[in-house]
């Protein structure tokens, strides 16, 4: 794990396991159609067009991760957040979806939603 930009990257392993134990809010800041395209299970549509901070819900007890395709939008997302005060940790999956899958990890494909 690396700091950078006050966030934590992660990297997809890490993540797999956070979500594994249910220990990770994973919320996917790309946009609409890439969600619906391709996703990683268990994370939370909020594209950054319409990112809005007030919708982000953190239990103690996990962990708040976003990610994009590559790793650049949910900087964008992790920075707007900060700029509403929010103080807590924020991870970021280094490399996104991309080195999601380079990993070997899975993603749902479109159910029709």
């Amino acid at each position: 794990m690396t700091t950078h930009d006050d966030t934590i990257m992660i990297d997809a392993g890490t993540l797999a396991s956070w979500m594994q134990d249910g220990h990770a809010d994973l919320y996917d800041v790309r946009e609409e159609p890439e969600y619906r395209a391709e996703r990683i299970s268990g994370s939370v549509p909020m594209p950054l067009s319409q990112f809005n901070p007030a919708t982000i819900h953190m239990a103690a007890d996990r962990n708040l991760v976003f990610h994009c395709k590559s790793g650049v939008r949910c900087g964008i997302a992790a920075r707007i957040l900060r700029t509403t005060g929010f103080t807590g940790t924020i991870h970021r999956l280094d490399g996104g979806i991309l080195a999601w899958k380079a990993a070997g990890m899975k993603t749902e494909p479109d159910d029709g939603r």
